[in-house]
Order: C-alpha cells, then structure tokens, then sequence
C-alpha cells in the first residue's frame, strides 16, 4: 500500500515539477521583458524602434522562448530524479532537500545555457536565466515544503502509515523503537517484537512481545505489512540467513539494524572488494586527498585575509599584554594534533610567567589567580586564540577542527574516553563543531568528543563555512573561558 501511495505521489510530484518549471519561466520572461529591465533589452536588439521588422523580431523571440521549454522540462526532471529529490521524504530534512534543489537547478541552469546557446544565443538574456533560476528555485522550495507539511500531518492523524514488525530485542532495537516513538511524522505503525529471549508480557515504549521468532512465517502469511526490521542481538547473528530468507519469501521488504552501531560510525561506507562488501568502520572524509587539498587552500588563504584584518587587534593586545605584566608575548604550549603529533601552539600570554611544572597541573579555574586583568578580557573574547592563525598557516592546524588537547590529557582520555583518539585523524582547529554548541572550557569531555566525531564523520565545506559563520554568533565570548 505504501508503495502505490508513493508512487502516485512520485507522479503528482513530477507533474507539478514540470508546471512550476514553466511557471518561473513565464515569470522570468514578464518580469525581464514586461516590466522596467524590459527597456535595456528593447535598445540592445531593436535599436530602431520604428523599423518594420520589430513587430516581427519580437514574435519570433517569444517563440523562442516558448520552444525552450521543449527542452527545459524534461532536462529538470531528470537531473531532479538524479539528484534524489523525488525519494521518501520521510527520513529528508528540509536541509537535505535544499541542497539537492540548488544542486540540480545549478546543474540545471548550465546545461541549459549549454543547450540553448548553441542553438540561438542571441535570443536568450542571460538577466532573465538569473530570474528563471531564482524563481524556480523558490517557488520549488515552498511546493516542497507544502508537500511536507501535509504528509506529516496526515501521517501524526494516522494515516498513510507504515506497518513494521521488529525481529529481535537488542540495543539496536531499542534504539530503533525510540527513534520511532519520537518521530511520529514518520507514519510508522509497529505492531510488536518477536524475541526468543524475553518473556511472554514484555514491552518496550509501547511495543510489545508478539511470539517467538518460530511464530513469524505464520505471523506474515496472516498480516499485511510494509516493512520488517532486524534487529538480532549480535550474539544471534547465525539466525540472520534463516530470517532473511523466511521475510523474503513472504515478499515483505526487510531492513537489518546492526547491534553494533554504537561502536562504529554513523555513516559507515562499504567497498566492493571483487564482489565482496567490505564495512569501513568510520567515514573520514578528510583522509581523502581532493577533500584535504581543498581543506588546506581554504586554510591558507582564509589565515592569510584573518591575519590582515585582525592585525590592528593583534598589535594592540601585544602592547597590552607586554605592559601588564613581564614576560613574552606569545605563550607556547605543546598540544597533539594531525596523526599524534606534538606542536607548540601560539596564544597571547594571559597569566604571569609560571613554573612549567605547575603550568600542567591543570586546566584554568574561575577567578584564576594567574590570570591578569588584560588577559581576564582577551580570554572571555578570545582575543588570545589570534596568534593561532600563524599555526593555521603553518599547517599544524585549520580553521576549523577539534581542539588540540596537551599531551598529558591525550594519554588520560585515551584509556577513558573510548574512541577518543580519533580526533587526531584531522588536523586541530582553532573552532570546531563542539565549540559552536558550548563545548568549550571546563565543559563535558564526553559531550566535546561526540560532537568532535560528528565533525570528523560528517565533514563537508558547508559545514566549515557554517562553523564559522557561527563562531562570529557563539564562539568568540564564552562563559566558560576563565
């Protein structure tokens, strides 16, 4: 059932593609050719504007125009089906949608100017394909939201539901049922658990036990159902063919939910190993060479224009922190970074020259006696971090990554904090993920690692510029930098 509803819907949504495409096109040409921006075009093409011919140049552009989008729709509509957006929406977030809109509108748009000025370029104005795409996307986007929000409404009523059974309880399996229960715009409708192991009233966030798992051929011949999730704990995976082959035969489409999840990455990719699949245990995008090519121009250049323009920042604070106190300006102090390597890390001096025996004692404390008064302020705005952009341009770090830590810290949250030392996977920035969401300072060391693994797993240029973007917002004054 959920399978017809989706495909009428994958219909639907083609059709109402295609007449939002021709919309923004027609919008474009009135807005371009009907309105003010009209004026510039009727001098470039018709300089004399009593000529007989006008009349006639004039149709012949509109027509055009109009043959263009022979072509335009169904260029649209492939690359849309080739860049997902025509899939389930109910896992999508509106961010995995956008991306993928302005990605095939971007590929989009090219080709099209590809195609058409091939063809007769001299009829197309370049101002009204920056309208057509503008529009389009727009206007795609809030159809899409639209979408949206009336499938998640009519899924939180009820309807339109996916029917699931789970095989097997396990951390997995909890963890599954939760996600469920905490998303009820999904649709999903689970009936109940079949487990060996767990007695006859067991229950889970409102699912309960249904029968053993010898019950389930009977259990699928008499119900219809949309899915089946299994969920085995890892100690029962000599019982995964068997299952497999038992919920295929009945034609019901069957998802495995590994018991190992909560070890591994949450994007795990797989290789073809000459037919073998082969599970990378974590994705680290930035271990491959384009991504950390790219990663590193942006570095230089980015420390480069930051060091000019914090410059007048910079030589200031050094005159203060010169006269507060005596000592030299810049602190060293060895952190760990890209592969377990040790490298001296630049900041402004903001306490009093101490013992170095006493200087690894620990972290800074609230009312820090060692802290003088010019460093109190330049490390509440992280004034004192600038001198990093000197260890972004050297290459010890970027401007964005998990923070480096000292290397006593390394070797205690090493035996602590499981996959702890991951991190040193990626070169240390001087902002990161965890410190945009408080993790700075005398904060979680555990909270700091998840969102640091995230950062590492999930890396993209787009998630640097946002981090960035929001360092401006969240990481520059912070309440826990002492």
């Amino acid at each position: 059932m959920i399978k017809q509803n989706q495909k009428y819907l994958n219909f639907i949504h083609v059709i109402l593609d295609a007449l939002i495409v021709c919309l923004s096109f027609g919008l474009a040409y009135f807005v371009r050719f009907e309105t003010i921006f009209s004026y510039s075009y009727s001098r470039r093409f018709f300089p004399t504007v009593l000529a007989n011919e006008t009349f006639f140049q004039a149709l012949m552009i509109k027509s055009n125009y109009a043959k263009a989008l022979l072509y335009l729709v169904p260029l649209y509509l492939i690359i849309y089906f080739a860049c997902q957006l025509y899939s389930p929406k109910r896992f999508r977030n509106q961010q995995f949608e956008l991306t993928n809109l302005l990605k095939a509108n971007i590929i989009g748009i090219i080709g099209f100017i590809l195609l058409i000025y091939m063809t007769e370029p001299k009829y197309f104005s370049r101002l009204m394909l920056f309208f057509f795409f503008l529009f389009n996307v727009i206007l795609d986007f809030l159809f899409r939201n639209i979408v949206r929000y009336i499938l998640r409404k009519t899924r939180q009523l009820g309807k339109n539901q996916k029917h699931v059974i789970v095989i097997g309880f396990s951390v997995a399996a909890a963890a599954y049922i939760d996600r469920i229960r905490e998303n009820p715009q999904w649709g999903y409708t689970l009936h109940g658990i079949f487990d060996d192991n767990v007695d006859d009233d067991f229950e889970y966030r409102g699912s309960h036990w249904i029968g053993k798992i010898s019950d389930l051929p009977k259990y699928l011949e008499t119900h219809n159902l949309d899915e089946v999730a299994i969920t085995l704990n890892i100690k029962e995976y000599a019982k995964l063919e068997g299952l497999v082959k038992i919920c295929e035969k009945s034609g019901v489409h069957t998802k495995f939910v590994p018991d190992y999840y909560n070890f591994i990455s949450s994007k795990p990719y797989t290789e073809d190993l000459n037919g073998l699949p082969v599970i990378n245990i974590r994705n680290v995008p930035l271990t491959n060479t384009f991504n950390k090519t790219t990663k590193r121009i942006i570095d230089i250049i980015g420390s480069i224009v930051a060091i000019l323009l914090f410059s007048p920042v910079m030589i200031v604070t050094a005159i203060l922190v010169k006269k507060s106190s005596p000592g030299p300006i810049i602190f060293k102090q060895t952190r760990v970074g890209l592969g377990n390597r040790e490298f001296s890390m630049y900041k402004f001096r903001s306490m009093g020259v101490q013992d170095p025996s006493k200087e690894k004692a620990g972290w800074t404390t609230s009312n820090d006696p060692r802290v003088t008064p010019v460093g109190k302020v330049i490390r509440r705005t992280s004034i004192d971090e600038l001198p990093q952009l000197f260890n972004v341009l050297k290459g010890d770090m970027s401007l964005v990554g998990p923070r480096p830590e000292r290397p006593q810290f390394v070797k205690k949250f090493q035996e602590e904090i499981p996959r702890y030392m991951i991190k040193h996977q990626v070169r240390p920035g001087m902002t990161g993920w965890a410190q945009i969401n408080g993790y700075r300072g005398d904060t979680s060391i555990k909270g700091r690692i998840e969102h640091d693994l995230y950062y590492i797993e999930n890396w993209s240029l787009g998630l640097d510029i946002k981090i960035l973007f929001l360092t401006i917002f969240k990481g520059f004054v912070n309440k826990n930098a002492y």
